[in-house]
């Protein structure tokens, strides 16, 4: 079978150039700070701090993850961090469709009602003085769950959510399933929840990032560092220079010191984005399925 030829235009060949062109340029300004932290993490902290690391490598090493791995707050943190987005995310992912799959049901008489509501917290809030007195009132200033139970469910998911529901869940489905004695309960664990992949896994990458990430939250609410997420701690090395004095015992000189903080630096962030690219791959191929389907429609 031939293929057929497109004869383009001049101007349509320069339209194409030029968006070719401009794709390049982001795709370079974007790749080129993510090729650089990781260069500068496999490079000595005399090139680092000298400004020779552009692009590849210079003078490979190692120290920056030999010292992460000695810091033992690192580890902390980066525990802390893994504990918030499992836990978080598993509660997360259950409120949402706990809320989502009623206020699909057109049976639901009141769900306009209530999705008014839902939506009303998204455009009004009591601010950050009053969220703070509850949290101390409920009892969870330094705790885990200060970072969990505020933020347990997110209305734009739930919406989300909803539609996909809408646009998946056949009504013919669950007639079926009440014909045989199926619960609304049941329906909603045996049969939704299976046939719900793609928007599980759109909804727990959200929520488990954003878990990975939750900063403000953790310095509002935590005191204890043995409770302190890992950007907390990528915070007090990136703004404020803490640096724990037994990881840079064999470093001499001042020079030296700030070679071994800005190499951490680099080290840190590239530990710190590690399990988010390795979940990805794995829910890459429901993520665009749950996310055209869950969109916002009509």
């Amino acid at each position: 079978m031939k293929s057929i030829r497109i004869n383009e235009s001049r101007s349509d060949q320069l339209f194409n150039f030029m968006n070719y062109t401009l794709l390049c340029l982001f795709t370079l300004t974007v790749l080129y700070p993510l090729v650089y932290v990781i260069s500068a993490s496999f490079s000595s902290s005399a090139a680092v701090i000298s400004g020779k690391v552009w692009l590849w490598p210079v003078d490979i090493s190692f120290q920056g993850y030999e010292a992460v791995f000695k810091h033992k707050q690192i580890w902390v943190g980066f525990a802390n961090s893994m504990y918030y987005a499992i836990v978080g995310t598993f509660f997360n992912v259950i409120m949402t469709l706990i809320a989502a799959y009623p206020l699909s049901r057109k049976d639901f008489y009141i769900r306009n009602g209530v999705m008014a509501l839902f939506v009303f917290t998204m455009m009004f809030g009591g601010g950050l003085i009053p969220n703070y007195l509850l949290i101390k009132e409920l009892g969870l200033i330094d705790s885990r769950w200060a970072l969990i139970i505020p933020g347990i469910m997110s209305v734009m998911s739930v919406i989300i959510a909803r539609t996909y529901f809408q646009t998946t869940i056949p009504d013919e489905l669950l007639e079926a399933a009440h014909l045989d004695g199926c619960s609304d309960y049941k329906f909603l664990i045996k049969i939704v929840a299976p046939l719900s992949g793609p928007i599980i896994a759109v909804l727990s990458l959200f929520y488990a990032v954003g878990h990975w990430n939750t900063y403000f939250a953790a310095l509002l609410y935590l005191k204890s560092p043995d409770l302190y997420p890992l950007q907390i701690i990528l915070r007090d090395v990136l703004v404020k220079n803490a640096l724990d004095e037994e990881i840079i015992t064999d470093v001499v000189g001042a020079a030296q010191r700030e070679g071994m903080r800005e190499l951490l630096k680099y080290s840190l962030i590239v530990i710190s984005t590690i399990p988010v690219l390795l979940v990805y791959p794995f829910i890459q191929r429901h993520f665009v399925k749950g996310m055209m389907i869950g969109s916002l429609k009509g």
